[in-house]
This record gives structure tokens, C-alpha cells and sequence, in this order.
């Protein structure tokens, strides 16, 4: 039996002889499949395929992981670490070696947490890896579980899943879209798509579908902010690896504030 990897987002399915007809997660509007066709993998392939491991500290206790060349689309992990343990954030779609030992290196994981279905990634295979860790899933995205198992465990609302780690339902870009607070500091925001920093530096966007680029409504948008408001944050990190450095916080007020301005009618007369 084979655990099958989708080419195109890269979430595991489940073991089967045969791989998967399609795959659900892409064949939804805000995710696709290539011209060319499905395609798919397994773990052991691209254990074997020649790539490299990217490891960045982007500030005390938090790190980042990237595959290089990057697989499916391409995301970073980040590691936060805790004293009582650490927080695994949009789980690789690959595992080998040399990932596992570098998770060891900074203290393993407690608790695996995707921020949407997109990014479940191989975050079951990677459970079982680290001792069957919980995996936690939005209750409102369960049915984007490709492989079920009894490490999965529910959330929804917000909570904290370590002390000064809050998970939050941002919704939007999916119903159970996520981001995971970090309290220290100024605080900082992992933000998986929820929201995405643009080129013009200090902005960010919203959005259904980034490929397929679909909007959301300004009332969604409106509420993402309203949902992250109790929260403090000066940083923001996103799935792709862009980010705001400074006043993060207020990027993302402002920038809902233009976006709700333009989807909404506001600035209809400037058009």
C-alpha cells in the first residue's frame, strides 16, 4: 500500500494500490488542476529526489523551513518553539532525514497545526514520525481531510494550543482559514493565506483563490479584522514567505480598509 502525494497541492490521500482518481482539494475552485492532467507522487520519491533543506531563525524562537526546489506550492514551515513544547505550522508535503533531524535539532513538535486545507500537506505521515502528535484540524474544513487517522483532533473559535500560542479562526479563504498568534514580545501572526503581504511593502491582501484569483466580500474581510482585533501583533508571516516587519497590525486594518473600499462600491466613482 502506498501513501499518494497530489503534484499539484501536495496533501497526502490515503494508502491504495492504485493511486487516487483525482483530488478533491484541487479540483475546487480555489485550488486547480494542471492543463496536462493529475499527477501523482509518493514519500519515498521525493525522499529521493535531489533537493536541499532551508532552515531560518526569523526572530528568537521561531523558525522557518523550506524545500528547495520547492514541491507542490511551495510553503514554509514554521517551528514555534515554548518551554513546554513546540508548534509545527503548515506541515511540509515531503518528509526525509534530513527534515526529521532538523525538527529534532530544535526541540520536535507537540502539536501540528495546518492553517488551511491547502497546506495539510503530509501532516499525518509526519504525526507518526514524531510520535503520533496531535493533529489538529478546523472542524468547519474536516471535510478536506484526505487521510483520516486517530491523531486528528478538532478546534474551532480560538485556542490556545500552548501557553501564549493562540489558534484563531480567521475564515475567509476557507470557513476554518487559520492563523496562530504569538503572544511574546509585540506579538506575531502566522498567517498561513488568510491574508497575504503584497510588493508594495507594509499592505496586504485578501482573497478566495489566489491562482484563480477570486475575491472575498468586503463583509469577509470586514470580519477577519474584526476576529484578530483582541490580538496584539507587530509581525506577520505568511505561507509563501513574505512578510510585514513592523505595525503589522495596523497594515491589515488598513489594507481591509481599501480592500472593502474598492470591493464594496466606495470607489466606484474613481474607476
Amino acid at each position: 500500500m502506498t501513501i499518494w502525494i497530489c503534484g499539484t497541492c501536495g496533501v497526502e490521500h490515503p494508502d491504495s494500490a492504485q493511486p487516487p482518481v483525482a483530488c478533491e482539494i484541487c479540483a475546487d475552485e480555489r485550488q486547480y488542476v494542471p492543463a496536462s492532467g493529475q499527477v501523482w507522487t509518493t514519500l519515498e520519491k521525493l525522499a529521493a529526489d535531489g533537493h536541499d533543506l532551508v532552515h531560518q531563525e526569523v526572530e528568537p524562537g521561531l523558525h522557518r523551513l523550506h524545500r528547495e526546489p520547492e514541491f507542490g506550492i511551495g510553503q514554509w514551515t514554521y517551528v514555534v518553539q515554548t518551554p513546554q513544547g513546540n508548534l509545527l505550522w503548515d506541515p511540509p508535503n515531503y518528509i526525509d532525514q534530513p527534515l526529521l533531524d532538523k525538527i529534532a535539532e530544535l526541540g520536535g513538535a507537540a502539536v501540528i497545526v495546518a492553517s488551511h486545507p491547502h497546506m495539510y500537506g503530509s501532516q499525518v505521515s509526519l504525526s507518526h514520525r514524531l510520535g503520533n502528535v496531535p493533529v489538529l484540524v478546523h472542524s468547519a474544513d474536516r471535510q478536506w481531510v484526505q487521510r483520516e487517522d486517530p491523531v486528528i483532533r478538532e478546534w474551532s473559535g480560538a485556542e490556545e494550543v500552548l501557553p501564549g500560542v493562540t489558534l484563531v479562526e480567521a475564515g475567509g479563504h476557507f470557513p476554518g482559514a487559520a492563523v496562530a498568534h504569538i503572544a511574546a514580545g509585540k506579538g506575531t501572526l502566522l498567517v498561513g493565506d488568510a491574508m497575504v503581504p503584497v510588493v508594495d511593502t507594509g499592505w496586504v491582501t485578501f482573497m478566495r483563490s489566489y491562482p484563480n484569483q477570486i475575491p472575498l466580500s468586503a463583509g469577509l474581510v470586514r470580519r477577519i479584522v474584526q476576529r484578530l482585533e483582541p490580538y496584539a501583533f507587530d509581525r506577520l508571516y505568511s505561507l509563501l514567505g513574505r512578510s510585514v516587519l513592523g505595525d503589522a497590525k495596523e497594515a491589515v486594518r488598513r489594507s481591509a480598509d481599501r480592500y472593502i473600499a474598492w470591493a464594496g462600491g466606495a470607489n466606484d466613482h474613481l474607476g
